[in-house]
């Protein structure tokens, strides 16, 4: 993922089932804030699918920054693609903008597993 980075007031947000609007992994979270017209938002998409099958208790949540304001205001989501790695708890543990390398995925999840 590129520029991964995460902070203790990120570690310390809890993203729920609710606010995500998907279920939470049992070992960690692929969060995808995508727009609608957003060509690496789809490939980005594919590569966390395909994660999220390839690792056991790993959920991919796909939401729409358009229609989620309020949450990508409050994440401080600037741009799309952003995904956010949570643990099993819903904290954010690394962040990432822009297309990722599904090897990066991989990495930055076995840090989330971890870490937590």
């Amino acid at each position: 993922m590129p520029a991964p980075e995460a902070s203790a007031q990120e570690g310390e947000k809890r993203l729920g089932s609710a606010e995500l609007g998907g279920e939470l992994g049992e070992r960690a979270t692929l969060v995808q804030f995508s727009s609608a017209f957003c060509a690496p938002c789809r490939a980005t998409r594919r590569i966390l699918g395909e994660v999220a099958e390839l690792v056991p208790g790993v959920a991919h949540v796909e939401i729409d920054a358009e229609a989620r304001l309020e949450l990508v205001r409050a994440l401080g989501v600037r741009k799309t693609p952003t995904v956010l790695v949570l643990d099993p708890e819903g904290r954010i543990v690394r962040r990432a903008a822009g297309q990722p390398r599904k090897a990066d995925v991989i990495a930055a999840l076995g840090a989330a597993v971890r870490e937590s």
